[in-house]
């Protein structure tokens, strides 16, 4: 089973999101977890309606610090904002890791109706990545290959 934690500042919207795809849509082979560097009080309402959309259930769900998982193994660790990918600290126990760098949906302003499809939007972007991720071979994969490869994801339009 791989190992994936997702890091972003506030744990509360992206890496939410991502934790979110990777155990639903890679159950039994994928632990996924996720962090912030400066957790937010809670999980953003969008990102969990964002979810909801497609069919997640992600309600009840707290915002988590690094010292929360920094004792655990993690094959991956992806970063999805460059704020925290700058605060990352060095996991000695993951194998690789990546920037896959996009958008914070919590920045958009405007109606209702427009800061949740910021929210679609960056979940697709996070669907498109996960999946790609999953079709890797994990058996196959040593650590330089599963950097170089999540790396090459985090990089897709």
């Amino acid at each position: 089973m791989l190992a994936v934690l997702v890091v972003c500042t506030g744990n509360s919207a992206r890496s939410q999101m991502a934790e979110a795809l990777l155990a639903t849509r890679g159950a039994g082979r994928v632990r996924a977890a996720s962090c912030g560097a400066r957790p937010a009080a809670r999980v953003h309402p969008l990102a969990v309606a964002a979810l909801e959309e497609r069919g997640i259930v992600w309600k009840g769900r707290s915002p988590k610090g690094f010292a929360a998982v920094e004792g655990e193994r993690w094959d991956l660790v992806l970063t999805v904002c460059d704020r925290a990918r700058e605060a990352c600290p060095i996991f000695p126990s993951a194998t690789a890791m990546a920037h896959w760098g996009m958008p914070d949906p919590a920045e958009a302003e405007g109606t209702e109706a427009e800061r949740l499809a910021a929210f679609r939007a960056a979940l697709v972007a996070l669907e498109r990545r996960v999946d790609a991720l999953l079709a890797l071979s994990f058996a196959e994969r040593d650590r330089r290959a599963l950097a170089v490869a999540a790396v090459r994801i985090g990089v897709m339009a």
